[in-house]
């Protein structure tokens, strides 16, 4: 494994456990070059693989790291952990497996990546909201934060 902050390939384990929901394993590690401590995850990849059907048509497979980098964004500076981070990034992937579709629209993945960030912070879902829902006007903005505010 690269160390992310100096490049070598000398690491060494610290610490290794499943994650809370079973999908994979997070391990702790110590890069011997540098000494700082990095975090890598270990998952199956799975045989089946997801297409992800795009707003324009084109099709791409599902990287579950774009997922977390939406996900990160939108709750920068914000009191999520990179753990809840990766839970509800589990919880998204599994879910649409669990569906059964090899072709999933870029739009289902966004609303799922909308609940989880409803379940985990506000201000974190309305940013994501904002940017995914390519709101228009302040109206738009205003009731999309009503709906946060006031959940049926």
């Amino acid at each position: 494994m690269r160390c992310p902050h100096c490049s070598a390939d000398d690491d060494r384990v610290l610490d290794s456990r499943i994650t809370d929901d079973g999908t994979a394993i997070r391990r702790r590690r110590a890069c011997n070059a540098c000494n700082k401590r990095f975090t890598t995850y270990e998952r199956v990849e799975g045989e089946e693989q997801l297409r992800v059907v795009k707003r324009d048509g084109r099709l791409q497979s599902f990287d579950r790291r774009k997922l977390v980098s939406g996900l990160l964004t939108a709750c920068e500076k914000r009191p999520v952990s990179s753990e809840d981070l990766e839970a509800a990034a589990n919880r998204i992937h599994q879910g649409l497996l669990a569906e059964g579709e090899r072709e999933v629209t870029s739009r289902r993945i966004g609303e799922l990546a909308m609940d989880e960030l409803r379940r985990l912070d506000q201000v974190a879902y309305v940013r994501f909201a904002s940017v995914y829902k390519q709101f228009q006007d302040l109206g738009e903005f205003m009731a999309e934060l009503k709906k946060a505010i006031n959940p049926r």
